[in-house]
């Protein structure tokens, strides 16, 4: 490329300044004033200044007063006209371009290229830095000076002598603080001892009450003192002494397990103890109430009530008699917490085991404190599983240890478990559960051939049958505690508190009921009439299938999938006026293939939820109604329908919730103490209501044109008979309630009343075979099973019976007479239905379910 010289480069540099030249495209902005003399750092400093090159001395005369900003390129002299010349803008234009007027001669237009388009962004990017930088600058300099004024202010506040010895004091304080004890390992351990057996002692303590003694009855005070609750937990103590059975090391040992393993997991032997001692307080008074209000202990199934979020609801059926208790447990919680953490912040000692995770492996020290550390967590972990499982196993070396220190397990009957064994021993003993042992003959031969058999004895029963079961709509009724509290020894009232129901029973296919709870385990109840099975097949360790089994099962039977599977699975609703995570209904309904269980926390919840008076709970009327909403939805529809129901009305506690209550007049009981008494008034006050709005109920049922046919059973009775209980005699009578079978006007079985004889005594599991003979309906091989064992066995639980029952009191067995039936009674036929029956139990349960592909539940 020819090398061109610029025209300004041609002669000398001038010193003088410039005059202005009129040219109309340019802007003249002043640089100095006319008669001010510039030096070389005035020209260095300016941006604008003219480029000099001469070395002599500077004019006195300065050149630059003025700039000419030119708004359009001009023509540069002795530039060749083939030569381009560049615009600012990257962009080459022809040197010719100027007009001889010395206008700009307007130009083409020129396609932008990527750079160019892209410059103004970049502008834009580097001012919006610039004012970023700008921002930040002036921020970090009002930070600075606002920090340098806190300094100043606190070095003057530090300056004054007051301060100056509060800071000195402090650190004098600061340095012995650094040098505090540290606890020693014995003090640890008389901690340990201590709270971990006083723990043992209230956990026993919350399983007794203090007797209540008639007035009339001269009792010795050696007597009162020895059935007192002192009296009582002095026993179990001393028993290691008078009679060598250290059942209280058997739960000291369980309890300091639990102890050991919360330190050496924390490594924090203050913090453990704060938990333990917080933890077992709360379980203890847990413990105490479920015992007074449902006579049985809290076992590891019942966690589930936390872990699904009812703990609201628990502590719903709080009493009030025993508010003041949780009131003082609650102030002892908070004094324990503040002694154990000021323990914790006292102690010099902070790691248990020396450990550091930061520098693992600086020194042997910490090396071997690291694989201590974490040995011992493990090992307190493993120790207190296989502790907790062998005790619940039979043959192991921890069950063999616990018998030789006078253990004594009855699983099957969790209250006296705990108070002979203590509440810690029992809950461990239950935390491995193992429903049902493997049959001897159990195989898919024997469940097919077992299958043959009743089915063939289905044929044999269906000869004389015509009807259905899905002809009717089943409504099942489980009501809440329901029972004739007449028949409890030692309760009489001058009015009947039940003469509705008490007139449906003597017209219709009723009778009494076996139940294995009392005072609770409603869940248990209803389990056995939706499923067929029945707790006495079970082992000992499984006492709420409910929270312990259904869970885990993947296709578990139950009988409102006979009428899912004719009319699909929107046949069976269930309804239960409460929370729906209580006893994990909510998975168990959906198990049980449930289209939907209404409750008052339901994604469609209750629309009925009244309640009576001050009762908390919602009444029976308003329960029946949600029933009678269901019933409407498939008013025009010709087909049936299952409908569970589990009311809440007459749930314990029993407070002060009925206005008029005739009932407190008309009790003419005797040698009954006075809460005795307020509790059976409240109660039966309730149960009358519950007649009322019972046959109510079945009077609306009797006005629909549809067949229907009602199941209407109480689950157990209330735990508020005090004085009949404490009479042994008394305990089957304790475990009996009422029931009855009806069908309305429209069913073909209205007004039928099966045989009193084999309909007097009766369980729950057999409910639905009951239900087949009241309607005339067909039944299934698993059915015609079930009518077989009801023949030989009329009722069947697994309750501790007056006579001890079968299996060493884990089942009580009743004839048509409700007498129980002795072991060697049984036929050669009764003892091959049982074993029948366990085997079909088990293979449903834990077993392979053969049965489900050989039509054993199909019904014809």
């Amino acid at each position: 490329m020819q090398h061109v010289q610029s025209a300004a480069h041609d002669s000398a540099p001038s010193y003088v300044r410039h005059e202005r030249q009129p040219l109309a495209t340019g802007t003249y902005h002043p640089l100095a004033k006319s008669n001010e003399t510039l030096s070389p750092v005035d020209f260095r400093a300016r941006r604008r200044a003219a480029l000099y090159t001469h070395k002599n001395a500077l004019c006195a005369a300065p050149s630059r007063k003025s700039i000419f900003t030119p708004t359009a390129p001009a023509s540069a002299p002795h530039i060749s006209t083939d030569v381009l010349t560049t615009a600012h803008t990257g962009q080459y234009h022809p040197a010719d371009s100027v007009s001889p007027s010395n206008e700009p001669v307007p130009q083409a237009h020129t396609p932008k290229t990527p750079a160019t388009a892209l410059a103004p962004i970049g502008h834009g990017f580097v001012r919006a830095g610039q004012a970023t930088a700008k921002a930040a600058k002036t921020t970090t300099r009002t930070i600075r000076t606002a920090a340098t004024k806190v300094r100043a202010a606190w070095r003057t506040f530090t300056s004054f002598k007051a301060v100056q010895l509060i800071v000195k004091f402090f650190k004098s304080a600061h340095a012995l603080w650094k040098r505090r004890m540290k606890f020693s390992y014995a003090f640890y351990t008389i901690v340990f001892f201590l709270l971990t057996s006083a723990e043992v002692i209230f956990l026993q303590w919350g399983m007794y009450s203090e007797p209540e003694y008639d007035k009339s009855t001269e009792i010795d005070e050696t007597t009162k003192v020895l059935q007192s609750v002192a009296g009582q937990v002095t026993r179990f103590i001393s028993q290691m002494w008078l009679e060598q059975k250290n059942v209280c090391l058997v739960s000291f040992v369980g309890l300091a397990l639990i102890y050991l393993a919360l330190i050496l997991v924390t490594n924090r032997f203050w913090i453990a103890t704060l938990v333990f001692g917080v933890a077992l307080t709360a379980f203890g008074v847990a413990n105490s109430i479920k015992v007074q209000l449902r006579n049985e202990p809290i076992i590891p199934a019942d966690l589930t009530f936390i872990s699904g979020g009812d703990t609201g609801s628990i502590m719903s059926f709080v009493p009030k008699s025993s508010q003041a208790f949780v009131n003082g447990a609650i102030n002892f919680v908070i004094w324990f917490a503040i002694i154990a953490f000021a323990l914790f912040v006292l102690d010099g000692r902070r790691r248990f085991i020396h450990c550091s995770w930061r520098h693992p492996i600086a020194n042997a020290k910490n090396i071997i404190g690291n694989i201590f550390r974490v040995l011992a967590a493990v090992l307190s972990v493993v120790l207190l599983s296989a502790y907790a499982m062998g005790l619940g196993t039979p043959g192991s070396n921890v069950y063999k240890w616990a018998k030789d220190n006078g253990y004594e397990p009855q699983l099957w009957n969790a209250i006296g478990d705990a108070q002979a064994n203590n509440p810690a021993t029992t809950f461990l003993s239950l935390s491995k559960v193992k429903a049902m042992d493997k049959p001897d003959n159990y195989s898919q031969k024997t469940m097919e051939s077992l299958a043959k058999k009743y089915t063939q004895e289905a044929k044999t029963i269906n000869q004389t049958r015509t009807g259905e079961l899905t002809d009717n709509t089943v409504i099942m009724i489980l009501s809440e505690t329901f029972s004739d509290p007449t028949r409890v020894p030692g309760v009489s009232f001058s009015l009947d508190p039940i003469p509705n129901i008490r007139n449906i029973k003597n017209t219709t296919t009723s009778g009494l009921m076996l139940s294995p709870g009392y005072g609770g385990g409603t869940a248990n109840i209803e389990y056995q009439a939706l499923t067929g099975l029945n707790l006495a097949n079970f082992n000992d360790s499984l006492i709420v299938p409910y929270q312990q089994l259904v869970p885990n099962q993947n296709d578990p039977y139950s009988f409102n999938q006979i009428w899912m599977k004719k009319y699909g699975k929107n046949a069976s609703t269930a309804v239960h006026p409460f929370q729906q995570s209580m006893y994990l209904r909510n998975i168990n309904y959906r198990k049980f293939g449930f289209s939907y269980l209404y409750t008052l926390d339901s994604k469609i919840p209750l629309k009925h939820t009244g309640c009576i008076d001050r009762s908390p709970y919602v009444s029976d009327s308003e329960a029946y109604q949600s029933i009678l909403d269901l019933l409407d939805r498939q008013q025009d529809s010709k087909s049936s329908q299952f409908l569970q129901l589990v009311t809440m009305q007459n749930h314990m506690p029993y407070g002060d919730y009925y206005d008029n209550n005739e009932f407190s007049d008309a009790n003419i009981s005797e040698d009954l103490s006075d809460g005795e008494r307020w509790n059976i008034n409240t109660y039966t006050k309730g149960i009358n209501w519950t007649d009322q709005e019972t046959a109510d109920f079945l009077n609306q049922l009797d006005q629909m044109d549809k067949p229907i046919t009602v199941i209407f059973y109480g689950d157990h009775l209330p735990g508020i008979y005090d004085t009949a209980d404490m009479n042994k005699n008394n305990k089957t009578v304790l475990h009996e309630t009422d029931y009855f079978i009806w069908s309305n006007s429209a069913s073909s079985s209205h007004g039928t009343k099966v045989n009193p004889t084999t309909t007097a005594y009766t369980s729950s599991n057999y409910f639905m075979p009951l239900a087949a003979e009241h309607m005339n309906a067909k039944v299934s091989p698993y059915l015609a099973m079930l009518t077989e064992l009801q023949q030989e066995f009329p009722a069947m639980s697994r309750v501790i019976g007056t006579n001890g029952g079968i299996g060493q009191g884990k089942a009580t067995y009743l004839d048509h007479d409700g007498n129980d039936i002795k072991v060697t009674a049984l036929s050669a036929k009764a003892k091959e239905l049982l074993k029948d029956y366990k085997l079909v139990q088990y293979d449903q349960t834990v077993g392979k379910n053969y049965l489900k592909d050989l039509d054993f539940t199909q019904v014809p």
